[in-house]
């Protein structure tokens, strides 16, 4: 166990290191000035289209026929989506990314959020755009068939790699970590042991992950915008309180981001780079962005337009980092007590309790228990179609037994090693996710041009791109 221990503490060192995060980051960029800001300058567009895309209504007098266009409205593939990017990240990441990089690390997380909308556009673009339909006639797509069936032939092994590291990372950062998060938050704060918590979401999960993406999409259509509104009034409430700090925490934030902090109280102090790598590597793992699993999800949306639901998709990283992260960030450091040397999701709930004492703790928690019970129903999706892409549609249900079965080992394991593993597995998905985009960014750069020219390309319709 410590030679393995070892090996992939290696291999994370090189994958979530400086050249990841620039790869990331340069992408993004590059997509972003590609689409000449069009993401950031069409955010009010996206969000209009988001409510439009609640429901999908048949034409008059036409009868839809089954999966039709997708399977889940464009407004539910957006909160599948979220369900899986809503999780610890926000609570727990957020506070190990002022722990370790100071305030500084928040503008970095800010900033990797304006550049992941422009790759969360692209990567649901290309998802819708090179699906396919299953033995079973339901929508499928997301890196693996865009790398297939965009990139051709010769590149599907890359498709493969995706789909493996997937399969692999889904039991982890997005099962057993989560389920040993919510255990560990229960049992510190109202005494549940871990193993009726890990029975009881493997009983509330299994009963959503068995019916597959409908059931998952419609569950995910109504608790994750209550769940999201609810903690975002919470921490308005404390930064109401709080309002005083303010106005020194948003310095803090601009200053840090360019300046070291020195070490005071229990904060070891953080040098410019480390509020850039913690600030980067944070916003990435909370908003997904680049890592390909999100577009797995947008599929399966009722559509026939690749930009529409692309800028449907780029409200994901918006309102996950943007909004969720940065409500966070500000109670945290208005709070005043994250210079005591706490981290993680502990700074969290003692930022929230030193506003709301008594009620903070267990504010943290509930919210990160139905967070995390959520990110296991997303991730649950994009490990099926990542494992149906290597083994073929009837390994779906296989899929869903194993996965259901893995929580309530992962709420009751010592997960340092998994963790490790699964944390591993989920930046090598971005790899082949990131070349992708960047082969196909002209076909993303000529679809979002010609939508906003007034011609849409239909499905199966050729662009040059795909002659050559």
């Amino acid at each position: 166990m410590e030679t393995l221990n070892s090996i992939f503490g290696a291999i994370n060192g090189v994958v979530w290191g400086p050249l990841m995060l620039i790869l990331l980051l340069g992408v993004g960029l590059y997509l972003q000035l590609g689409l000449k800001l069009m993401p950031i300058r069409k955010l009010g567009t996206g969000f209009k289209l988001m409510w439009q895309g609640r429901d999908k209504k048949p034409e008059p007098g036409k009868k839809p026929e089954k999966h039709e266009d997708g399977e889940i409205s464009p407004f539910n593939a957006l909160m599948t989506a979220l369900s899986a990017t809503i999780g610890t990240g926000n609570i727990a990441g957020v506070a190990t990314a002022i722990a370790l990089g100071g305030p500084g690390a928040v503008f970095w997380m800010w900033i990797t959020a304006l550049v992941g909308m422009a790759t969360k556009f692209a990567e649901a673009v290309l998802a819708v755009r090179y699906r396919e339909t299953d033995s079973t006639g339901y929508h499928v797509g997301g890196p693996m068939f865009y790398i297939k069936n965009g990139l051709g032939k010769k590149w599907l092994w890359l498709g493969g790699a995706f789909a493996f590291f997937g399969a692999v990372a889904a039991f982890g950062i997005g099962n057993t970590v989560q389920s040993n998060s919510v255990a560990d938050a229960l049992d510190s704060t109202f005494g549940l042991p871990h193993w009726i918590t890990g029975v009881v979401i493997m009983v509330l999960a299994g009963a959503v992950i068995l019916g597959g993406i409908k059931r998952i999409a419609k569950v995910a259509g109504k608790l994750v915008p209550v769940m999201g509104i609810l903690y975002v009034l919470a921490g308005l409430i404390v930064l109401a309180i709080n309002a005083g700090q303010l106005g020194e925490a948003f310095s803090m934030i601009f200053t840090y981001a360019f300046n070291p902090h020195a070490a005071m109280g229990g904060f070891a102090g953080a040098a410019v780079m480390a509020a850039i790598r913690f600030g980067v590597a944070r916003g990435i793992f909370s908003n997904e962005a680049g890592l390909g699993s999100a577009p797995i999800a947008h599929a399966a949306a009722q559509t026939k337009n690749p930009v529409r639901q692309g800028l449907i998709a780029m409200l994901g990283t918006f309102i996950d980092t943007i909004i969720v992260c940065s409500i966070t960030a500000l109670v945290i450091l208005t709070a005043g007590v994250w210079e005591t040397g706490e981290a993680g999701a502990s700074l969290t709930a003692l930022s929230f309790d030193a506003a709301l004492p008594g009620m903070g703790n267990q504010i943290v928690s509930l919210a990160l228990a139905v967070f995390a019970f959520t990110t296991i129903l997303g991730w649950s999706f994009y490990g099926e179609k990542c494992f149906q892409f290597l083994f073929g549609t009837r390994s779906i249900m296989l899929y869903r037994v194993l996965f259901v079965l893995a929580i309530p080992l992962g709420a009751m394991a010592q997960l340092g090693f998994i963790w490790l593993m699964a944390d591993t597995f989920n930046a090598m998905m971005a790899i082949p996710n990131l070349i992708a985009l960047a082969l196909l960014s002209p076909v993303v750069f000529k679809l979002a041009r010609d939508y906003f020219d007034g011609k849409e390309i239909l499905p199966g319709e050729e662009l040059d791109h795909d002659k050559s």
